[in-house]
């Protein structure tokens, strides 16, 4: 596949706005990127590739959002073992238990984190971590 899938859900736009710069990232690493939200991405698509990114935020007491992300990520799992991941997603509360329970997961999983972790933001993601996401985004390119 020619494109890297960043698949994301966001509820208030700041995942939305960090799976744009991951996107980014990948575009000046010389790739192309498919920018899209869990309900429009295809699963024969992620299944074929070797590197992608998923985006979700922390909701309720630090999960991942229940009726589209965390089916969305189940079903990854069971074809995750090799493939490049890239994780990433903002927060308001807490101190990130839901990524490093995400990342978990993928590596239980066999997946490769890309960056060794995910990139989390509190609430709106600063320059920081956009520029987080634009790394994460070149290191899957």
């Amino acid at each position: 596949m020619s494109q890297i899938i960043v698949a994301y859900w966001s509820q208030s736009g700041n995942t939305e706005a960090m799976a744009n710069a991951v996107g980014e990232g990948i575009k000046e690493a010389g790739k192309e990127a498919a920018v899209l939200p869990v309900s429009a991405v295809s699963m024969e698509d992620l299944k074929a590739a070797d590197a992608f990114a998923m985006g979700c935020p922390a909701m309720g007491s630090e999960v991942l959002e229940e009726s589209e992300m965390e089916p969305f990520v189940t079903e990854v799992e069971a074809f995750a073992k090799g493939k490049k991941i890239g994780l990433f997603g903002s927060y308001g509360w807490g101190d990130g238990q839901w990524m490093r329970d995400w990342e978990d997961r993928m590596n239980a999983a066999g997946a490769v984190i890309v960056t060794g972790e995910g990139v989390i933001a509190h609430e709106a993601p600063d320059d920081e971590a956009i520029a987080a996401c634009k790394a994460l985004g070149k290191a899957l390119a």
